[in-house]
């Protein structure tokens, strides 16, 4: 899989943008002015308002140059967002320091710097600047200008209360942090995870698209083609004294042979074949596991009629041919030697069950098995089950979703009885994934095996 794919990258500072940070910090600056004004004017507080507002100009100037020497689209690196983030954790905490310290109700904000690099940034960018959001509001817990009301008496929390203030900060630092770092890699891993189902189900559609394409076309230069070998046909009886012509002749039938026959070769016959688009059930799903039934392991069918009713035709959907492709590649990669595939109907619902007999799925993976993840990374001496596979989870959360797209329903579980002994055991110990429909969901509509060609 190629670095840059979306589904396989590690990193996320390069989707932070300038633009944002910069929003942020002019409406970060609009709160401290007005603070300031409302504490001076309105609250009583005798505030040293000159060094606040040279620290409050410092983040206007830093935000005017950088709006200035770089474009307002620039995404930035992990190291200029860090920067930045530092540089107003670094602005607040001297405000802060100006304005009493922990004292100020608004030091509550300190955790937004750390918030904001939990949500974008790595995580050993989160702990550092955790770590000096820590450290300053320590030192400001102990070092500070004291906010002084009109009256000349400090407005100071009393020593219980200021202690468990900040350590109220501390607590939220942390917590805050790592909980905004695990939701926003959840939903950057579904995110990744649902582009790469996009792009799976577009292919399918491409290919799905492509052999229409190439039947229709088949069907309507076959007759030309035969009319055109017909009549080199009768122009051989008649050039028979015209050895020079009847070469000509002969060359003319035999390019409309090849065309005839590359044609074939490219896709089945027929105008906008509806076995291109409907087809019988077991057909769907042997097409669907056609590219692993080669591959050194023994794939077999069972069929079974519930009810008596006659297997169904289905919609040949590529959400369907991919996402029961990818379960049976993932039965084939972890068998040890045989695949089973169920295929079963009654007239209210369609099943498919596929078995393998290789070790089935972890048991502490059973309540992500669906979900797109990162598998860490093995000891460089362990064996792989799955040789040359790194798995993340997203063949089998491609496959899943793709199917629930198309109304199936599907549960995983594992056929090892944990009471038996290995030679006890039946064949069918591994993996089982079982997929259920509602008949009518997939079921094809009624009507003629041939229609009229698509508009493509």
């Amino acid at each position: 899989m190629p670095a840059d794919d979306p589904a396989y990258r590690d990193t996320r500072s390069d989707w932070v943008r300038l633009r944002t940070l910069g929003a942020l910090r002019w409406l970060a600056i609009a709160g401290q002015i007005v603070a300031l004004l409302l504490a001076d004017r309105f609250v009583g507080l005798r505030l040293d308002l000159g060094p606040c507002f040279i620290v409050v100009g410092a983040s206007v100037i830093a935000n005017l140059v950088t709006a200035f020497i770089y474009p307002r689209n620039k995404r930035l690196s992990e190291a200029e967002a860090l920067s930045m983030l530092l540089f107003d954790l670094s602005q607040l905490a001297l405000l802060l320091y100006l304005t009493g310290g922990i004292n100020n109700p608004f030091a509550l904000l300190i955790l937004a710097p750390v918030t904001i690099s939990a949500t974008a940034l790595q995580p050993r960018t989160t702990l550092f600047l955790g770590a000096v959001a820590m450290i300053f509001t320590t030192v400001l817990a102990a070092a500070h200008v004291p906010l002084v009301l009109d009256d000349g008496q400090p407005l100071e929390l009393p020593g219980l209360f200021a202690t468990g203030f900040w350590l109220s900060i501390l607590i939220g630092i942390g917590f805050l942090g790592f909980y905004a770092h695990r939701v926003a890699t959840e939903i950057h891993t579904m995110g990744d995870a649902l582009l790469a189902t996009q792009m799976a189900l577009a292919r399918e559609q491409k290919l799905t698209d492509l052999g229409g394409v190439v039947a229709a076309a088949a069907h309507e230069l076959g007759t030309p083609l035969a009319t055109i070998k017909l009549v080199s046909t009768e122009m051989l009886d008649d050039l028979a004294n015209l050895p020079a012509l009847r070469e000509d002749a002969e060359l003319i039938r035999d390019q409309a042979d090849r065309c005839r026959d590359i044609l074939r070769s490219m896709g089945r016959a027929g105008k906008d074949d509806m076995l291109l688009r409907h087809a019988p059930l077991e057909t769907v799903v042997r097409e669907a596991a056609d590219p692993h039934l080669d591959r050194g392991k023994t794939v077999e069918f069972r069929i079974a009629a519930n009810g008596g009713t006659a297997q169904p035709v289905i919609l040949r959907r590529p959400e369907i041919i991919h996402g029961l492709r990818n379960l049976v590649q993932n039965a084939v990669d972890f068998a040890r030697a045989r695949v089973w595939i169920d295929i079963a109907w009654t007239d209210r619902h369609i099943t498919l069950r596929i078995i393998d007999d290789g070790p089935g799925f972890p048991a502490h993976m059973f309540g992500r098995i669906g979900d797109p993840f990162v598998r860490a990374r093995r000891a460089a001496d362990e064996k792989p089950q799955r040789p040359g596979y790194e798995g993340m989870g997203l063949g089998l959360f491609i496959a899943k979703t793709l199917l629930e797209r198309s109304g199936a329903m599907i549960s995983f579980d594992n056929g090892a009885d944990p009471f038996l002994l290995e030679v006890e055991q039946p064949a069918r110990t591994g993996a089982i994934v079982e997929v259920i429909w509602p008949r009518a969901a997939i079921a094809a509509p009624q009507g003629g095996p041939l229609g009229e060609n698509p508009a493509f």
